[in-house]
């Protein structure tokens, strides 16, 4: 066979280059790579899934400083996520390996400080996982709750929510532990569901609307919600403050990108296709965004009919206000198919990344997690993902704030893990060697705009979002950012330091080049 884009030849041995570029990394090819760029933009196009982030929070967006914020605040995320983004894809590109972030970290650092970075950006990035998906999920789980009044008796409950929220995590598991060859097949399912289903439930909104709000309405209204005794952030603060905060709705829908960068040991020409794949996602994800978020406010028949709604959920009212009871069951259903799909490839990316870090010793119990199965599957971080994700969505039953805590944790964890990279890749870029995809001169000042945004969105989403402040208003995602924060540093102090020593190297490249190494050719094994 002659070299070609994905393969070379080296001393009699065929050995796949995307293999070679894995070993040069010091991993063993041991998840099935069976995907290609259109997968990999489709697990992070389905994790970012606009109509599951901006249907879960679209009523603390109405009352977080209302329409004008949601409309601008999320074509200003957009611009300086896909600044991240740009910047995550240039590395992704240099160093294209499930580890993603945690990864990326240790090989930017001088050697000394490797093991440190890695540690606290693997971290960070598990917690980020962890809440993305107990997100995702538990507002799959909320809809589908919702959906379950319309036209029955069914009466809702917390306790009631925690057991769907459960039957989704168990779902989701089932599905991951099918293979990567079956998640494949309903990638493609997702990505046709989320571009057709969003769209169509703009145009069927708008198109049904009895009247539209005005355009001063949806671009140009500030409405300050956030007081539970009617003394809001805007008053007792500033509206600015108000509007900083009323930006998590966006953000928290542009997150999970990195989901392209878990999933490049799974991916042909993984170096082009990881960064491609993150790219990709957040541009068309930006834009289909913000036209669902400006399709759902003109469809708003009546502002405090729809914050009110005995539904819970102010879409799930548009819907029934736009294309009545049994329109808004077929739109339920799109909504929940989507946020289903969107938790199915969030639990895929929180696996890998899990599988990864335990390969590399980061968490307790890693011998045990960094184990696939004979569909070359990480099954047991499958399941860890679930469990771990089902835990952070139990304070719920106690606490009104709890969703918009955990979108906050998610947020937080994840673009820390982004940002730790980043600002490794401008403070020691001279020592950077770059992959096929790179931003030129251009690097540099993407990459400060991206750490200084992270900067920012992380001081902001853990800020006190009702006033006033009391146990069921407290924002806990200071809470538990702290408490992995606490918990990395004071473990590394103790313990870690002394035998965590970063990616570690399973075989070196010039064995797979001798042909000392057995590789995997399709399916089959080839000397």
């Amino acid at each position: 066979m002659s070299a070609d884009a994905s393969t070379l030849e080296s001393g009699g041995v065929t050995v796949r280059a995307d293999e070679a570029e894995l070993a040069r990394m010091g991993y063993k090819q041991e998840l099935k790579r069976d995907l290609g760029l259109v997968q990999n933009f489709g697990v992070s196009f389905s994790i970012i899934s606009v109509i599951t982030g901006t249907s879960s929070l679209f009523y603390y967006g109405l009352t977080t400083g209302g329409p004008g914020v949601m409309v601008w605040g999320w074509v200003i995320v957009a611009f300086f996520t896909m600044m991240v983004g740009l910047s995550m894809a240039e590395i992704c590109s240099a160093h294209p390996t499930s580890g993603g972030p945690y990864f990326w970290a240790a090989m930017l650092s001088p050697a000394r400080s490797a093991p440190l970075a890695s540690w606290v950006t693997g971290w960070f990035n598990l917690l980020g996982q962890v809440a993305v998906t107990t997100g995702i999920s538990f507002g799959c789980a909320n809809f589908i709750s919702t959906a379950s009044t319309l036209g029955t008796n069914y009466v809702p409950s917390a306790n009631k929510t925690i057991g769907i929220y459960a039957a989704v995590l168990v779902a989701q598991g089932l599905i991951n532990s099918f293979g990567v060859s079956y998640l494949r097949q309903l990638n493609n399912i997702s990505i046709g569901w989320h571009a057709i289903g969003t769209t169509a439930v703009v145009i069927a909104v708008l198109a049904a609307a009895p009247t539209h709000q005005s355009a001063k309405f949806v671009f140009a209204t500030f409405i300050d919600g956030t007081g539970i005794d009617g003394v809001g952030w805007a008053q007792r603060a500033s509206p600015a403050y108000v509007a900083v905060v009323g930006i998590l709705m966006a953000q928290y829908t542009l997150t999970g990108f990195d989901a392209s960068a878990h999933m490049t040991e799974e991916t042909h020409n993984a170096a082009m296709a990881g960064a491609m794949g993150i790219i990709m996602a957040i541009g068309v994800s930006a834009v289909l965004g913000w036209f669902l978020v400006v399709g759902l406010l003109f469809s708003i028949q009546d502002y405090n009919a729809t914050i009110a709604s005995a539904t819970g959920q102010p879409v799930t009212q548009i819907f029934l206000d736009t294309v009545g009871e049994r329109g808004a069951i077929v739109l339920m259903v799109i909504v929940i198919g989507a946020m289903f799909f969107c938790g199915t490839f969030s639990v895929t990316s929180n696996s890998r990344m899990m599988y990864a870090f335990a390969r590399d010793g980061g968490y307790p119990g890693h011998s045990f997690f960094a184990k696939v199965d004979r569909s070359r599957t990480p099954v047991r971080t499958v399941w860890l993902a679930c469990f771990l994700s089902f835990c952070l969505g139990l304070p719920s039953l106690g606490s009104s704030v709890a969703f918009s805590a955990a979108t906050s944790i998610a947020t937080i964890g994840l673009y820390t893990s982004y940002g730790i990279p980043i600002a490794l890749r401008v403070v020691y870029r001279n020592a950077f060697v770059r992959g096929p995809f790179h931003l030129g001169s251009l690097s540099f000042p993407i990459a400060f705009l991206a750490v200084a945004w992270i900067l920012f969105i992380s001081i902001a989403f853990i800020l006190p979002e009702l006033n006033p402040v009391d146990s069921q208003t407290l924002n806990y995602a200071p809470v538990a950012v702290g408490i992995v924060l606490v918990y990395s540093l004071g473990f590394w102090i103790l313990s870690a330091r002394k035998w965590f020593t970063g990616p570690v190297k399973q075989i070196e490249e010039e064995q797979v080049v001798a042909g000392q190494e057995v590789q995997w050719e399709g399916d089959e094994k080839k000397a």
